[in-house]
């Protein structure tokens, strides 16, 4: 589709903002002073917190800028990056690196576990840095408002990094269904092939030494303080299966699969949510779950039920991993499973009352439709109904992959100082976190939730708004 898409600068403002998947609250284009970006062909400074790991590629998507430091909890995790980057500084403290060259940088990208995500973009941003945030967004529903705040009040440049939303497909998804390609949507259905790391299992015991090179205190952030344990119980990857540091096979790829939905269809706030899964204790995620979210009436739009699944039964060698089999029920499916042969690992159904849009990957890349009467789903790309829809939503004007673009998108936005140009900005992708964390929420709670979203409660289940919003470890406030 990049063919046929003009250059996003082609559309003003005023057209991009009434022709987006969803608008709520316009940022001002206003942002603050930049340290280099005095014009288009200057380069941006950009700090990297969590610089390692995924660290690595949001990094090395900022390339074309001058890479002035990096931070991350263990230096030798970040060794490669180091060698990469030898004029960058080296932190394994942020809130050290903004005290000693907070004046020297315009952005910071951030790539840290879950549990500091809010920490690091809300120091960042109250120093008015422009900030590049990995998905989820947030740990908790709390922080999500809270970085929404920020990026309105402080007029900043805010991306999240699920890069989907730099895929044409995507954008021509949302326009599509949003010109009732398929009439009304009452259902979707998202699922997962997540987790791909242990969950299900209680604390391990004991301790080990922490690495020479690692900052354990700091890496632990605002979460209670454990003891350190080696063979990766928790750093550098299996992380995202604890409550403490993670949101679980949900938070990780809700931000991709449940983004066009969310975008085409106006979620909103959901007014209950029912989760359901293999069991959940009081140190990580289910190995399995099921989660219902009911959205009311919103915007001429008839009421939804969306339904999420992750993960499937244990595996007979290992009980804190799944077989897959934890997916939509085969009606649902059903044409799904005669186009591939099989229900993917993945995918993202939406059924409308005149026919259904059928997404097979985790960034909404590609989708098919299907209209009644019709045998068969149909690559959007040739199907006649689908292309006669006219183009609304901009395209990423940017060469390369889809998480290169989705940089390259927010670094072009701070250079022309203008928020909205970012399709994941904050003012969107904290909504969207928000709502999939309602779901851990509800994991945690263990019971169907009433929910109010403007006041952040549950009104049924009072027990819920302490995973709404986290108690701080002393010492480590936003």
């Amino acid at each position: 589709m990049n063919s046929t898409c003009p250059p996003f600068s082609g559309l003003n403002r005023r057209d991009f903002l009434r022709t987006a998947a969803i608008a709520i609250g316009t940022v001002a284009a206003t942002g603050p002073f930049l340290t280099r970006a005095q014009n288009l062909n200057s380069k941006l400074n950009i700090a990297s917190v969590g610089a390692a790991g995924k660290g690595s590629s949001d990094t090395d998507h900022c390339a074309s800028e001058n890479i002035v430091a990096l931070c991350d909890t263990d230096k030798d995790h970040c060794a490669g990056q180091l060698k990469k980057y030898p004029s960058a500084k080296f932190y394994r403290d942020y809130r050290k690196m903004f005290e000693e060259m907070g004046k020297s940088i315009d952005a910071v990208t951030v790539s840290t576990p879950d549990h500091n995500h809010a920490m690091v973009a809300g120091a960042a941003m109250k120093l008015g840095k422009h900030v590049y945030c990995q998905k989820p967004l947030v740990q908790t529903v709390e922080e999500a408002r809270l970085l929404r705040t920020l990026a309105k009040e402080r007029k900043l440049i805010t991306q999240m990094g699920n890069q989907g939303s730099a895929e044409d497909g995507l954008r021509r998804a949302v326009e599509c269904i949003q010109a009732s390609l398929i009439g009304p949507v009452r259902e979707v259905y998202v699922w997962s092939n997540r987790p791909v790391w242990p969950q299900g299992m209680g604390r391990p015991e004991g301790s080990d030494p922490v690495p020479a090179a690692m900052d354990w205190d700091q890496w632990i952030g605002p979460a209670p303080m454990r003891p350190y344990k080696g063979n990766r119980a928790y750093h550098d990857f299996n992380w995202r299966g604890w409550l403490d540091f993670g949101t679980g096979a949900l938070g990780d790829m809700a931000c991709h699969t449940a983004n066009m939905p969310f975008r085409a269809l106006k979620l909103g706030y959901p007014t209950e949510i029912d989760a359901t899964s293999s069991g959940i204790n009081t140190e990580s995620y289910p190995l399995a779950s099921k989660i219902r979210f009911q959205f009311p009436a919103r915007e001429g739009l008839v009421p939804l039920t969306f339904w999420w699944f992750d993960g499937g039964k244990p595996q007979a060698n290992n009980p804190y991993r799944h077989d897959g089999s934890n997916k939509p029920p085969k009606e649902a499916t059903a044409d799904v499973e005669a186009m591939r042969g099989e229900v993917p690992g993945s995918g993202c159904l939406l059924i409308g009352d005149q026919g259904k849009v059928f997404s097979p990957d985790d960034y909404g890349a590609q989708f098919f439709v299907k209209l009644k009467g019709e045998k068969e789903f149909v690559s959007a790309k040739t199907h006649p109904a689908a292309q006669a829809i006219p183009q609304t939503i901009p395209c990423n004007r940017y060469q390369g992959d889809g998480d290169l673009r989705h940089h390259l998108e927010w670094i072009g936005a701070i250079k022309e100082n203008k928020p909205e140009l970012c399709y994941s900005n904050f003012d969107i992708a904290a909504y969207l976190t928000e709502i999939i964390l309602l779901g851990c929420v509800g994991l945690r709670t263990g019971k169907k939730l009433e929910w109010d979203g403007p006041k952040m409660r549950a009104t049924n289940a009072p027990e819920a708004a302490q995973y709404v919003k986290r108690q701080n470890r002393a010492g480590w406030a936003i």
